[in-house]
């Protein structure tokens, strides 16, 4: 079955008890158990597990090709409690170019909780290989990355930890399933902030893990889900689940607006370098074209003569809107750098661009005015 059509039916089981063709939403918090607790209709409360979270949970599985998926309140609860399944005292290998609340992530928490970390350039396996250590546990890939979209080699990556025992996991936000499909690649856990182009309309935060093979972290992750209470909403969970359905022909649009603007801003004379894979000029072309059915909706770009050269062209724009995410369906633009703040890593004249789905012509008028 094609993807598309697996994102119409993925988790749309008709509703026994009515027959209706949406998916209710099931807001109790706690269900009718058995004198002994016994679970006699499958739910006992609600931050162990819900009906509408099982729906999505079934249809992020499928999507991504995965043997289980794990819905999340938030993409930063998703991943935290992948690196809460480490025993103490586990090596983790980041990339150099990652959504900064992560890089937070590793240097406040990680060493509070006696887990080691290292940065490392994902283009350069050599460099890779160089940092396993005996008591690496986890390689962090992500790709496309934040905000350089950067593009990193999966399928040699996934061979490089496997050889010395580690787990992949691939944060493939930006990409999504639709476009890119890291556990046929060899990656063992996909991360996603549903919040961005599985919600799609910037009304919804959730997060999810897709494993490629339940075992061995799957019943930690659910363990850590109850407890730390990182649940999501019935509610959330309930709008990720709709924007699935649309999910690839928005990913088609966001995708064919942004090639058009990435090339369009490669010939003006006020931009230094624009940063999108589906460029022939882009570092990793080559890489993206083999493991990306397309390009996707991020791109950034650097403005030449610095940061405020950089927030004049943003305090231009008239369709594009000062805001940070993406992935919904308006056209953001931010300085990241200044969002980023004090973890930032982005150069001071970046700006970073989620593309919507309006007309391509005048996000590019807009863009060029604002440039001149």
């Amino acid at each position: 079955m094609k993807i598309e059509t697996t994102a119409v039916h993925a988790g749309a089981d008709i509703d026994p008890s009515t027959g209706a063709i949406a998916p209710p939403i099931h807001l109790s918090t706690t269900f009718e158990h058995g004198p002994a607790s016994e679970e006699i209709h499958g739910y006992s409360y609600i931050r162990e597990k819900n009906p509408t979270q099982s729906r999505l949970e079934e249809a992020l599985a499928q999507l991504d090709s995965g043997e289980g998926a794990v819905a999340f309140a938030s993409g930063m609860a998703a991943g935290v409690a992948v690196v809460q399944t480490l025993p103490p005292g586990s090596h983790v290998i980041f990339p150099d170019d990652i959504y900064v609340t992560f890089r937070r992530l590793a240097r406040d928490f990680l060493p509070n909780w006696n887990l080691q970390s290292t940065v490392v350039n994902m283009q350069d396996p050599a460099k890779l290989s160089k940092a396993i250590r005996p008591n690496t546990k986890l390689i962090w890939v992500e790709t496309p990355s934040n905000p350089l979209l950067k593009i990193s080699d999966i399928r040699a990556i996934s061979e490089i930890a496997h050889a010395s025992k580690a787990m992949v996991l691939v944060d493939n936000t930006f990409a999504t399933p639709i476009i890119q499909r890291p556990l046929e690649l060899g990656a063992d856990i996909v991360l996603y902030s549903t919040t961005k182009y599985f919600g799609g309309h910037s009304d919804v935060q959730g997060g999810a893990l897709v494993l490629g093979n339940k075992n061995p972290i799957f019943d930690k992750l659910l363990r850590i889900r109850q407890v730390l209470g990182s649940v999501s909403s019935p509610f959330n969970a309930w709008l990720v689940l709709r924007g699935l359905r649309t999910l690839p022909c928005r990913m088609e649009r966001h995708t064919s607006n942004a090639a058009a603007i990435a090339t369009a801003l490669e010939d003006v004379p006020a931009v230094e370098e624009v940063f999108y894979p589906g460029l022939p000029t882009h570092k990793e072309h080559e890489i993206a074209k083999r493991q990306m059915r397309y390009f996707g909706g991020m791109l950034s770009f650097q403005v030449r003569g610095g940061q405020d050269q950089a927030t004049m062209v943003a305090s231009k724009v008239k369709l594009f809107l000062n805001a940070t995410s993406l992935g919904g369906t308006e056209s953001l633009i931010e300085h990241r750098a200044s969002s980023e703040g004090e973890f930032s890593t982005a150069q001071p004249n970046l700006l970073r661009l989620s593309v919507g789905i309006e007309h391509p012509d005048d996000l590019i008028e807009d863009l060029l005015q604002a440039l001149k």
